[in-house]
């Protein structure tokens, strides 16, 4: 936006630079009074003031739009999904952990443990530390933790086929403290 620079004309009056906020304003000012001069000539009084009240509404609507009205989230952007698919649940969680705890549990682990804890951190560092996990995989390896941060690494494999019961431990206190 151009403040302070004004412009003379050769009669010595000063208007808004051509760009700026005032200049874009004085030029739909003037586009509306044209237009309500011709719906006034045309169509007469009737046809001028639907007019007037069509475009103090449009004007209404736009200054509150440029005012930040639409700052806030009225349900008018897309909700951001920070999890590929519905919200990991607990309800078979005793389940999960069971089979992955158990001594064929590569494949498990590998398949269903290790991508619901990543889905579970991903979310968590997203809703409370604004980190996205899978864009900034370094900032969130500094919240979780060098000791951790190998089980859930997206860009690497597990550090071990079989996971650990102290280690999955550590994982879900650290999930719940982060």
């Amino acid at each position: 936006m151009k403040r302070g620079i004004r412009i003379r004309t050769p009669f010595g009056s000063v208007r808004p630079a051509p760009g700026s906020v005032r200049h874009s304003l004085a030029v739909l000012a003037g586009l509306a009074l044209a237009a309500e001069l011709l719906l006034a000539l045309t169509d007469g009084a009737a046809a001028a003031a639907t007019g007037a009240a069509l475009l103090t509404a449009v004007a209404l609507v736009l200054g509150r739009y440029a005012a930040g009205g639409a700052a806030q989230d009225a349900g008018l952007r897309r909700p951001t999904r920070v999890l590929s698919s519905r919200a990991p649940a607990l309800g078979r969680w005793r389940r999960t952990v069971a089979d992955t705890l158990a001594d064929d549990g590569e494949e498990h682990l590998r398949t269903v443990m290790r991508p619901q804890l990543q889905r579970l951190f991903a979310a968590r560092l997203a809703e409370r530390h604004g980190v996205e996990m899978y864009r900034n995989p370094d900032q969130a390896r500094e919240l979780v933790g060098d000791r951790l941060w190998p089980w859930i690494d997206p860009r690497a494999p597990a550090p071990q086929p079989t996971l650990p019961e102290p280690v999955l431990r550590s994982l879900l206190d650290r999930l719940e403290s982060l």
